[in-house]
C-alpha cells in the first residue's frame, strides 16, 4: 500500500453525521423562493460543492433564474445557522477512533469542506473535536479562490505540511465532486464513502480507488 502521509477528509457525510441538514435546508431555501426541487435532486446535483456555486448550478439545471442565487444563498446561510444551532451532530460511526489512530501513526489529518469557515467551526465545536488532537488543520471554501472539484484545498493542505508528492495523499468524501477533487490533485488514493449524500451507483461514476461504508474501514488498507 502507498505510503500515505496526509489524509484529506470531507466533513458532512464523511466524518460527521448531520442528517443531511445542509441539503434539506438548501432544498427548502430554493423552494421558498418559488421553485420546486426534491431533496434527491439537490443531493445528486449539489453534494460537495461550495454552496453559492451549488445553488447557481442547480438553478441552471432546472432552467431557473441564476440571478436568484445570491438571495437564495443568503436565506440558506441564515436558515442553516439556525438549524445547526438546534441540531445534534455526531461523528459517523467509528470516525473518532479512526482519526485518533491515524494521528497516532503520525499521519496528518486535514478536514476539508465546501462550507464556510463559520459553519465548519460550529460543527467542530458541537463535536468537541480539537485541532492537534482529532485533526491537524481545517480548510474550508473560504480559504481558497477555486472550490471543488478544483484541487486548491488539497494543494493548500499539502503546502501547510510540506508534502510535495500528491501520491502520499489520501482524499475521502461522500460525493463525486470529492473524488474529482482528489483526482485533480493527483492523490495516491481516493476513497468514496456511503455514509453521506450519494449512492454507490453515483459514486462509481467518479472511479474512486475504494468505496467503503464508512471512512473507518480505510484503516484496513492503511
Amino acid at each position: 500500500m502507498k505510503n500515505i502521509e496526509l489524509l484529506v477528509l470531507d466533513m458532512a457525510g464523511t466524518t460527521i453525521d448531520e442528517d443531511n441538514v445542509v441539503y434539506k435546508t438548501l432544498t427548502q431555501a430554493v423552494n421558498n423562493h418559488g421553485y420546486h426541487v426534491t431533496l434527491e435532486k439537490v443531493l445528486s446535483s449539489c453534494a460537495g460543492m461550495e454552496k453559492l456555486e451549488a445553488i447557481t448550478s442547480l438553478l441552471k439545471e432546472i432552467e431557473g433564474n441564476e440571478e436568484d442565487a445570491a438571495v437564495i444563498f443568503q436565506n440558506f446561510s441564515e436558515q442553516l445557522k439556525e438549524a445547526y444551532h438546534k441540531l445534534e451532530v455526531k461523528p459517523i460511526n467509528g470516525t473518532e477512533n479512526f482519526l485518533l489512530k491515524m494521528k497516532a501513526q503520525h499521519k496528518k489529518v486535514v478536514l476539508n469542506t465546501g462550507y464556510t469557515s463559520e459553519i465548519a467551526h460550529q460543527l467542530l465545536d458541537k463535536l468537541q473535536w480539537k485541532e492537534n488532537i482529532h485533526f491537524d488543520a481545517l480548510i474550508t471554501a473560504d480559504d481558497v479562490s477555486e472550490s471543488r472539484p478544483s484541487p486548491d484545498m488539497i494543494n493548500l493542505a499539502m503546502k501547510k505540511f510540506n508534502i510535495t508528492e500528491p501520491e502520499k495523499v489520501l482524499k475521502a468524501g461522500d460525493s463525486v465532486i470529492d473524488i474529482e477533487e482528489g483526482k485533480n490533485a493527483g492523490c495516491g488514493l481516493t476513497i468514496a464513502v456511503l455514509s453521506g449524500a450519494q449512492s454507490r451507483t453515483e459514486l462509481e461514476k467518479a472511479h474512486p480507488d475504494y468505496i467503503f461504508n464508512t471512512i473507518s474501514e480505510a484503516e484496513d488498507i492503511l
